[in-house]
């Protein structure tokens, strides 16, 4: 048997030359085995008797010894496969490390949002070749010193409950208000619900209000055969860059999940992609800060939950600690005119009235749906992972319902999120289609389009 460098296995292979050659009836000449090395000493029996004890002393310790070889390659795949914190990526972080990568980015969109900015209000040179994200601006300073101030409030006064967050006093500014609007004062409110759905006795259950869903979307049995899903279409990105690209979207069940976008080669922007393959996500888009990375915190989650509410049939077992909240009314997400003049076919700003349920998924992500109350069908996912600063809003517009294969699927998928937003219309949709494995992993190197 071959050697090896690893002093685990090395001595592994030691032990089970010498066993090979106890079985095979050779005389090995071993320190280690030097009991047997003089049988004229010795009877035959106990010589056989000292061969056969030896023999079994070398089986168990040959066997311990490779289950610490395999525990020891495990935890070192582990290791390797571990995705990289905040720190381990960027230069000059302080105030948030110790998170994942997707939730610092995450994070930073909150920031954008809360104060209607973007990346190069505080970083050199953002949007350009010459970019320098580790200089410390002034902007960057006093924003490590809100983080802080925002934890220290809410460990003080809340006990440590995330109550006060940027978007608490910001909205949209860089400046808060602090002054009355009368306007404001004698207008009708703007109401906006919590995030957190309190359970009200009286109304229709989450459960009679997922199995309408199930039932308007083909029934159980019909659902339950639904295995493997393919579409393709076109997609617009925020602010039309690219000009629009060719998408594909692969499902299998029960949560397997990509969406690849293809950008034309002119505009040099590659392509798109986020996979789930059911344990691991990547994410890969031209216009994030590290172009490619492994998904490790709440967007992974909300991987896995897109995947899943890919097949209908099985939403019920998606999320736990399910609740439903009043009827209410929600409109299309607006479209900005750079998405909304290279698809001119779509309708937006219409209202809706739907039955709203919540779960909750793993590391406490919340997952709200909202279900037209004409159709049962799904029109909106909302879900919620955690930062720093406050929880970070995903959001999914399905339209164009349409039949497919006695299933009905949607044609038009609006995915919003803190610092992006993809405009996706279908053109075809397959069912129970074989798939190759690999579009669920790890993104392929860069190809362009034609």
């Amino acid at each position: 048997m071959k050697s090896s460098k690893d002093p685990l296995l090395e001595y592994a292979c030691n032990e089970a030359h010498a066993m090979e050659l106890v079985l095979s009836g050779a005389r090995p000449r071993r320190k280690g085995l030097a009991v047997i090395d003089n049988p004229v000493m010795h009877s035959r029996e106990e010589v056989n008797m000292k061969i056969w004890a030896r023999s079994l002393d070398t089986v168990i310790r040959l066997s311990v010894v490779c289950l610490m070889g395999l525990s020891l390659m495990e935890n070192r795949a582990a290791a390797q496969e571990k995705p990289l914190l905040a720190e381990q990526v960027f230069k000059n972080v302080r105030a948030l490390r110790g998170i994942s990568v997707d939730d610092f980015l995450g994070t930073m969109g909150i920031m954008v949002a809360a104060l209607q900015s973007d990346c190069a209000d505080c970083h050199i040179g953002a949007g350009t070749d010459n970019v320098d994200w580790a200089a410390d601006t002034p902007k960057k300073v006093m924003a490590r010193a809100m983080v802080n101030m925002v934890a220290n409030i809410n460990k003080t006064n809340f006990g440590g409950r995330q109550l006060v967050t940027c978007w608490t006093c910001h909205r949209n500014r860089d400046k808060p208000l602090v002054t009355p609007n009368m306007s404001a004062i004698y207008s009708a409110p703007n109401l906006e619900p919590d995030d957190v759905i309190t359970q009200i006795p009286g109304l229709p259950s989450a459960e009679s209000i997922l199995d309408k869903y199930i039932q308007a979307s083909g029934g159980a049995q019909r659902l339950a055969a639904l295995t493997s899903y393919a579409a393709t279409g076109t997609s617009v990105g925020f602010g039309g860059f690219g000009g629009g690209g060719a998408v594909e979207i692969v499902a299998k069940a029960p949560d397997k999940r990509s969406m690849i976008i293809l950008f034309k080669a002119e505009t040099g922007r590659g392509d798109q992609i986020r996979a789930y393959d059911g344990r691991t996500g990547w994410l890969r888009t031209p216009l994030n800060v590290i172009g490619e990375f492994q998904l490790s915190g709440g967007d992974l989650d909300g991987a896995r939950v897109d995947a899943q509410l890919t097949f209908p049939g099985q939403i019920k077992q998606i999320l736990t600690n399910w609740k439903s909240a009043p009827p209410t009314t929600i409109t299309d997400l607006p479209a900005p005119s750079s998405q909304s003049s290279l698809q001119q076919d779509l309708t937006s700003g219409q209202d809706h009235i739907v039955d709203v349920v919540q779960g909750t998924g793993p590391r406490g992500l919340l997952v709200t749906l909202y279900f037209d109350r004409q159709t049962s069908l799904l029109l909106r996912e909302v879900r919620y992972s955690n930062s720093p600063i406050g929880r970070i809003p995903t959001q999914i517009d399905f339209a164009d319902y349409r039949d497919v294969n006695g299933i009905k699927l949607p044609f038009r998928i609006t995915y919003a999120w803190v610092d992006g937003r993809d405009s996706i219309v279908l053109d075809q949709i397959r069912t129970n289609v074989p798939i190759d494995e690999a579009k669920f992993g790890k993104p392929a190197p860069l190809k362009k389009a034609p």
